[in-house]
């Protein structure tokens, strides 16, 4: 069996790396120009994480030869760029029997679609998963383990690749059908993310971390729910589970984001020193405009957006946050 990985960052290198004994040939594609001397030659890179791969896995920049054969298929390609990777898998001839797992969390700008359907839009016949949960690179590539949910609509296209991709006694995977949940959960919470990284380093406390991980995770649930989730999807691992990973660690991008935010940095010099991609910074912009067409209040993502787009002060969005008005805390039972 083949499995090829679209997309040599760091999180598409990891899942080489983690999956490559699962499968009898591996190949990762990704754009000539975004394929090292090192990555080619030795299967070797050193960022912004270091990963080995194995002699066997093959990196290519021609995804007509990389998709060839492939029971599965991971994209893992920022957000921006899946529209355009699924135009080209078209040309490259891809199959609809072919399984396609994204494994990119976000929402495409400006049309406010979520990746699976950004890919059905492309590729209305393939069969379709999502992969999604706490899977920190970081950590992965440590050996330690983890869990995460592979959804889609077709029950028996989830099994397939939950057992394709399990990794015993280090990467478990469960099953869901509900392919809205799991796919707001996981994008939605990198917004979050950014306001934990923010409170953490701006010395607020345990107090007001636990507060915006609470307030942030009723913003998730409201939007998700209004776009057709089910609520119990988003306290599982696509949801709260990657939520607490996330905003709790300095190895999440998106933390990091926040927490040079609050060191006063603009978010163009944070970004061009982080040199990857961190999707919470446009899914705060979706998420608002979401919310703004839901009629649906969202004030922790919201402050996450005029802290990313504007020059408001820290002490200044910590002031509008604390003294909303008073209301009454949902209840989703």
């Amino acid at each position: 069996m083949k499995l090829t990985v679209i997309g040599a960052g760091c999180w598409g290198l990891t899942l080489a790396w983690l999956l490559t004994d699962n499968f009898e040939k591996v190949t990762v594609w990704g754009r000539a120009q975004d394929l090292s001397e090192d990555l080619i030659q030795n299967k070797h890179t050193s960022k912004p994480l270091e990963v080995q791969l194995k002699d066997k896995v093959e990196i290519t920049s021609n995804l007509e030869e990389a998709i060839k054969d492939a029971q599965i298929i991971l994209n893992v390609v920022a957000t921006s760029g899946t529209r355009d990777v699924c135009e080209n898998l078209k040309k490259a001839g891809i199959k609809p029997e072919q399984i396609l797992v994204n494994a990119s969390k976000g929402i495409e700008l400006p049309s406010l679609m979520r990746m699976s359907e950004v890919i059905k839009d492309v590729l209305p016949e393939q069969k379709l998963a999502i992969l999604s949960g706490p899977t920190l690179a970081k950590e992965v590539l440590a050996g330690l383990p983890t869990a995460a949910s592979v959804a889609s609509e077709d029950i028996t296209v989830a099994k397939f690749v939950q057992e394709a991709c399990n990794v015993p006694s280090r990467f478990r995977l469960y099953t869901n059908t509900d392919v809205i949940g799991v796919e707001l959960g996981g994008s939605l919470k990198n917004v979050i993310a950014i306001a934990s990284g923010f409170a953490k380093t701006m010395g607020l406390g345990d107090n007001c971390t636990g507060t915006l991980l609470t307030r942030g995770m009723a913003e998730i649930v409201r939007v998700s729910i209004q776009l057709g989730a089910n609520p119990s999807t988003l306290y599982g691992l696509s949801g709260m589970g990657d939520l607490i990973a996330t905003c709790s660690s300095p190895m999440s991008r998106n933390y990091t984001v926040g927490s040079m935010l609050a060191k006063g940095k603009k978010i163009d010099d944070i970004l061009a020193e982080l040199g990857s991609v961190a999707e919470g910074v446009k899914t705060s912009k979706a998420i608002c405009e979401l919310a703004k067409k839901l009629d649906i209040e969202v004030p922790v993502s919201s402050a996450i957006y005029e802290a990313v787009y504007t020059d408001i002060t820290p002490q200044a969005l910590l002031e509008k946050l604390m003294n909303r008005r008073l209301k009454e805390e949902e209840r989703y039972v």
